[in-house]
């Protein structure tokens, strides 16, 4: 389900199709990762904590799968999705 949509992030505006987790889904199987890669409770944090603006998915994924390497898991959990949100969001 594509849903245009305008958000305020830093101060710019931020006009996106929210794609939820689809969006990471489609990106890591072009990128050669087919299998599960984020347990369901991470890519549900995601979408939320980025009101769909695809900069700030591209920012919280790729600090979730930091946090997933440093703590040595193959899997993105909720862990370290919520260490991602606090890096980034800065909560």
């Amino acid at each position: 389900m594509e849903q245009a949509r305008a958000d305020r992030e830093d101060g710019q505006l931020c006009t996106n199709v929210v794609l939820g987790n689809h969006n990471v889904t489609h990106h890591l199987k072009i990128a050669g990762r087919p299998d599960q890669l984020f347990t369901e409770d991470a890519s549900a944090l995601t979408p939320t904590t980025s009101r769909g603006c695809p900069r700030a998915v591209n920012n919280l994924v790729l600090q979730a799968l930091v946090a997933a390497f440093a703590t040595g898991k193959n899997l993105v959990d909720e862990a370290a999705a919520r260490a991602s949100v606090s890096e980034v969001v800065g909560d």
